[in-house]
């Protein structure tokens, strides 16, 4: 009776064991899922010498300028080898250092999506659908729509709002303002 009751106790507990394990194989980060801190397997601690190791299936293409007038420059764009379609830019937070994170994600995919589905080729009505706008910026040609739960931010052109509300950048957009039809330009990710 006792060796029965040990072989059973052995035999729940590597069941258990084996379980465990493979719940943990399965929450795998997805290879174009957006969140706070990650964007596919790139997250805000990669350092810009392991990228070849973060895309190993994919060609990386680097930028390099330090002309003083138009600022540092090292944007690294990743391509996907198979189809040459440009993924994502890249800009990290010390220009010509391998040692530094990334800052800034410019997501050049529509594969790429957040959690809740929102994705380049969204409308704005997705994106106040799924997430609190923090703030909405006024520039020359477009508006910039933050969302800090999520470290994004898009550009929407001003030729998407009502032809009264283009051309003053000292006007105070609001959500209301903006048509919910209004596509989105360009979705950034940034990191602090």
């Amino acid at each position: 009776m006792f060796f029965k009751m040990r072989f059973v106790k052995t035999i729940f507990f590597n069941l258990l064991f084996i379980i465990l394990f493979l719940v943990g194989c399965s929450s795998k980060p997805k290879p174009f899922m957006i969140l706070n801190k990650s964007v596919g397997m790139l997250t805000d601690s990669t350092l810009v010498k392991d990228l070849s190791s973060v895309f190993p299936n994919d060609s990386i293409s680097k930028f390099i300028s330090g002309d003083e007038f138009l600022g540092d420059n090292s944007m690294i764009r990743i391509f996907e080898k198979k189809s040459q379609k440009l993924l994502l830019e890249l800009n990290p937070k010390e220009s010509l250092d391998s040692m530094s994170t990334i800052q800034n994600i410019r997501i050049m995919d529509e594969r790429f999506k957040t959690k809740k589905g929102v994705n380049k080729i969204c409308a704005f009505g997705s994106i106040i659908e799924n997430y609190n706008i923090s703030s909405i910026q006024n520039t020359i040609r477009n508006l910039i729509i933050s969302v800090d739960e999520i470290n994004a931010y898009f550009l929407i052109d001003k030729n998407e709002l009502p032809e009264d509300l283009r051309s003053d950048m000292n006007l105070k957009i609001d959500i209301s303002s903006i048509p919910e039809s209004a596509k989105i330009k360009d979705f950034f990710i940034q990191w602090y």
